[in-house]
């Protein structure tokens, strides 16, 4: 293990802190909505429906995230700026209250802000899930993963993720428009994520000891049938977690999903949104411990 890996152990821990105590800056001062904002000026300037186009827009936004990376040189900054865990619960814990509170019409009015499916006909049981769903793979995209690439690979890591991630929100989905120009956005995103997704679900594994059987059960036989590689993984192990079941039919705007079922128990209720909220976060504390203690030891031994 070379010096640059062993100093980031302590940088992570560093970052995680950081992301916790501080608050999300506005868009107008956020780095990643610049980028956004660049990328979208470049589709407008190199849109085609080809995948060849779409290739080059995503070497440039690559590109411009590795450097960026590269400029910062230091991994706690690159962190702060890619993770997102503190907004994710904090968005979450709120729809989360008014659920609990019966108030569904604003609990509805929020959820666009984690997930893409129509809130509108949503009972408790729906919003519960999506914020349940949305809580798993999101917690891969905006904390596991950028912290994995960020111990690979340093500042230049954090930033070149947070890149490709940024990237599949934006032009990876399923749309006339994006059907060719997005797909490598998207494949790149399930590559980056591959590992991250499974190193989230066996954290969740070792952090909830009551439950680990059912997790293993419901990664193994029920992740695979999901259309997202890495969101059944995360959705799986969540849901086996806490003790209901996902998936089934989601609406996006005029297009109608049939989802695989992920895990057995009841459909999920206001309680199962901070029950999420809790796992994903013992899930993230094991990775930090994990990486802190990679880089103690490690300089114990070299003294």
């Amino acid at each position: 293990m070379t010096p640059a890996v062993e100093g980031r152990g302590l940088q992570i821990g560093a970052a995680l802190v950081l992301d916790r105590l501080t608050p999300e800056p506005p868009n107008a001062w956020h780095p990643v909505a610049w980028f956004g904002s660049a990328m979208t000026a470049l589709e407008h300037r190199i849109w085609a429906d080809s995948r060849p186009r779409g290739a080059l827009y995503w070497l440039c936004g690559l590109a411009v995230g590795a450097v960026s990376g590269r400029i910062v040189r230091s991994t706690t900054i690159a962190l702060t700026i890619g993770l997102g865990g503190a907004s994710l619960r904090e968005v979450a814990t709120k729809i989360g209250r008014h659920v609990e509170h019966n108030e569904l019409d604003a609990a509805r009015l929020a959820l666009p802000s984690l997930v893409g499916r129509d809130p509108s006909e949503l009972d408790e049981s729906g919003i519960a899930a999506a914020v349940v769903e949305s809580v798993a793979e999101n917690c891969v995209d905006a904390v596991v993963a950028p912290l994995f690439w960020a111990l690979v690979a340093g500042a230049p890591g954090a930033l070149g993720y947070r890149a490709i991630n940024t990237m599949d929100a934006m032009v990876g989905h399923r749309s006339d428009r994006y059907e060719s120009f997005g797909w490598a956005s998207a494949r790149a995103d399930d590559v980056a994520n591959f590992v991250p997704a499974r190193l989230f679900a066996a954290t969740v594994w070792l952090a909830t000891p009551r439950r680990r059987s059912a997790i293993a059960q419901a990664v193994r036989s029920d992740a695979a049938a999901h259309p997202s590689p890495n969101a059944g993984v995360a959705e799986a192990a969540v849901a086996a977690a806490i003790g209901v079941e996902l998936g089934g039919t989601l609406r996006y705007g005029e297009r109608v999903e049939h989802r695989p079922l992920l895990g057995s128990g009841p459909r999920p209720t206001a309680r199962a949104i901070p029950a999420a909220v809790v796992v994903t976060d013992r899930a993230v504390s094991v990775i930090a411990a994990a990486a802190l203690a990679i880089s103690l030891l490690v300089t114990r031994r070299q003294r």
